[in-house]
């Protein structure tokens, strides 16, 4: 009885999941529009459906993303600790791993993509998606730092170095030059709240 009611539930699961990933990508109509709140909440940010494995679009910059988090003590005095290289644990984790997961090294990259999509230069949320996004990365950096460093603290802070990939130089001729890379940049975002044990 057990066995039936739980295949029972992964069934139902599952066709749920096809029907809403369905609507997700089909063209816009109106079951769709009626129910895209309930869609965008079942997928994003883990079941989203982009196009970029038949047609990518290559990084043209190298990010570094790092993590610090701020502390009141019970004496008062606020402690911030140095920053942790999130990028950096995460390339080596793909690097010492022979069959490194999609998750370790997209998980992150993808966070900030997503958060620059909802977010642009302001850091400021305009919607329900990018407060999930931002929710999103603030739990990525706080579970990284946790399973890292340990302790508790209040609020975490991310730092993203953005360092521009040049443009391969072509071979000598009338018309080759290579492209001038721009320069790096450096943006701290706010400060956000997390739970007591960093989560």
């Amino acid at each position: 009885m057990g066995t039936n009611a739980a295949v029972a539930l992964c069934l139902a699961t599952a066709l749920v999941h096809v029907l809403l990933v369905f609507l997700y990508v089909a063209p816009p109509n109106p079951l769709s529009r009626q129910y895209s709140r309930q869609v965008n909440a079942w997928i994003f940010p883990l079941f989203e459906q982009n196009w970029r494995l038949f047609a990518p679009d290559p990084e043209s910059v190298n990010r570094q993303i790092s993590a610090r988090t701020m502390h009141t003590a019970p004496d008062g005095r606020v402690r911030v600790s140095g920053w942790l290289d999130l990028s950096g644990v995460d390339n080596s984790a793909v690097r010492h791993d022979v069959f490194p997961s999609h998750t370790a090294q997209n998980m992150l990259r993808r966070a900030w993509s997503s958060y620059l999509e909802t977010h642009g230069g302001d850091d400021r949320p305009r919607s329900e998606r990018a407060l999930m996004m931002q929710k999103y990365l603030t739990d990525i950096a706080a579970d990284r730092i946790t399973d890292h460093r340990g302790g508790t603290f209040e609020s975490v802070q991310l730092r993203v170095i953005t360092i521009p990939i040049a443009a391969p130089a072509e071979g000598p001729g009338p018309g080759s030059s290579a492209a001038a890379p721009k320069s790096v940049e450096t943006r701290y975002l706010p400060w956000w709240k997390v739970t007591s044990d960093g989560n």
